[in-house]
């Protein structure tokens, strides 16, 4: 698993140096971490701090992206919202990929009554309604928070991650390596940990990526139909949710932390794109890799 990872890692930053927007989807996933981890530090003001008599003001020295209908720094705000979309999009890829390992290695493993149950009864049922309509559900019932925010989104999006995995374990269980650690007694865990998972890890790593775009999308538009993170928690799908009754007299509010979102987006869609364009021989081939 950890040589599979470290493959993944050098595999993304040998096509970074090839692929300009794979690089800007690094410097940007860079920047955006930089912004959660130190925003205390990075943000020129309290992004909770109102200031009534600055409200609408548009751009300007002392407010680089200008301020909202209470008066706060918006640039400090997307800066502290960047927390929360890190956050929640790595916690709910996280989730969803580790729900997605067990119960698609589960699946594809065993195969049989087994594999009907989890593919054809609780995948497909899950499948039915769509992910974000479900976690609308589960917020709604149990209430704001972002520990009931990541958890109504792992709910929602494990499904994708699960049938990737059952798919590539039965393309792989039944391969000579696997047959030959079965021969020699190897137990259910340690080939499906040490043989079949690390010779299926990058499909799932490419997943990934692409999945912390639609959670970062999926988190903004939980936050922009209020069942976010509750305020006055700065959040880029709430700063678009305030901002929309101001679109034309004050469209600064909508702008920045608009692109915020777009650019987070963008960047995992481009890292995850060059991924899968590396790891597929005949795109490597065609790109002269």
């Amino acid at each position: 698993m950890q040589r599979a990872l470290s493959t993944a890692w050098t595999a993304s930053i040998s096509l970074g140096r090839r692929n300009a927007l794979a690089t800007a989807g690094v410097v940007l996933v860079i920047l955006f971490t930089i912004f959660a981890l130190f925003a205390p530090w990075i943000a020129p003001q309290d992004p909770g701090r109102i200031d009534l008599p600055a409200r609408l003001q548009p751009p300007s020295a002392a407010h680089l992206f200008g301020t909202d209908e209470l008066g706060r720094d918006i640039l400090s705000r997307v800066i502290y919202g960047a927390r929360i979309s890190m956050l929640v999009g790595g916690s709910v890829v996280a989730g969803s990929l580790f729900l997605g390992l067990i119960f698609g290695s589960i699946a594809g493993y065993y195969g049989g009554y087994t594999d009907r149950f989890f593919n054809v009864i609780v995948m497909n049922a899950f499948l039915s309604f769509p992910g974000i309509l479900i976690a609308i559900a589960f917020v709604a019932f149990l209430g704001q928070g972002i520990f009931n925010l990541i958890l109504a989104l792992c709910i929602g999006g494990w499904v994708g991650y699960a049938r990737l995995v059952r798919a590539q374990v039965l393309a792989v269980k039944e391969r000579e390596f696997v047959e030959a650690a079965r021969a020699l007694g190897a137990t259910d865990w340690r080939i499906l940990t040490q043989h079949i998972l690390p010779n299926i890890i990058q499909p799932v790593i490419v997943q990934a990526a692409i999945g912390m775009a639609g959670a970062v999308l999926a988190e903004a538009t939980m936050s922009f139909l209020g069942l976010g993170v509750p305020p006055p928690t700065a959040s880029w799908g709430s700063m678009l949710n305030d901002g929309r009754a101001h679109l034309f007299d004050a469209p600064h509010l909508v702008l920045f932390p608009a692109a915020a979102v777009m650019l987070a987006v963008l960047s995992f869609n481009f890292i995850g794109d060059a991924l899968r364009d590396y790891m597929d021989p005949r795109s490597r081939i065609e790109a002269g890799l």
